[in-house]
């Protein structure tokens, strides 16, 4: 089985709070957390510093990512395709019995 090559990391910088930080992520969740920030009529940096007052002791890049799971599964219709097919996530993962199936 072959595998997707590793993408880099992006790394922006932002305020939050009046403090400058940067935060790295992949180039996907740049852009679902763009697309989330449209949607719900902000900029990116105030759905960043939201994240970032709810996030508890994770970090923020990781805050950043499980937000935008979340975003993502909760405005999934039941009729839509899972987020997994969407996404390319989990396809060709080893059944037990050494079998392959999509999840």
């Amino acid at each position: 089985m072959t595998r997707a090559p590793l993408r880099e990391n992006a790394k922006r910088s932002v305020m939050i709070a009046g403090h400058r930080t940067s935060v790295s992520l992949e180039a996907e969740f740049w852009t679902a957390l763009q697309e989330i920030a449209q949607a719900r009529g902000q900029s990116v940096q105030a759905l960043i510093g939201a994240i970032d007052s709810e996030r508890g002791a994770r970090n923020l890049s990781s805050a950043i990512r499980v937000f935008v799971l979340g975003a993502f599964r909760d405005e999934r219709a039941p009729s839509e395709r899972p987020l997994a097919d969407r996404a390319g996530i989990g396809q060709g993962v080893q059944e037990t019995g050494g079998g392959m199936s999509e999840a």
